[in-house]
């Protein structure tokens, strides 16, 4: 009997911050370990910021969604093109939240 073995995701970059007013920024990225047509760049991500149990920001690319962002209550969809720019521009867009952009 021949066992298949499922490869797992590998973490690549996760961080977490949390400011004086208690809002939390995390960001997870992971290398899937293999490429589909929802995930061609073969990534999985999950960056989040929100307070209060509430997102605010978060760009994720869940199954069946794809690459998309949330503001609030609006969701759209997310031109992928690496991850250093995603994790610029949810980077710009908490700034941009907080002010200091």
């Amino acid at each position: 009997m021949i066992r298949h073995m499922r490869k797992k995701a590998t973490l690549l970059f996760e961080d977490r911050a949390t400011y004086p007013d208690g809002a939390i920024l995390e960001m997870r990225v992971w290398r899937l370990p293999v490429t589909d047509a929802e995930r061609p760049h073969g990534l999985k991500y999950s960056l989040f910021y929100g307070r209060d149990g509430q997102r605010i920001i978060g760009y994720d690319n869940e199954r069946g969604k794809g690459d998309h962002r949330h503001y609030r209550d609006h969701e759209e969809p997310y031109a992928f093109s690496t991850a250093e720019q995603m994790v610029a521009d949810f980077l710009d867009d908490v700034e941009r939240e907080r002010g200091e952009s």
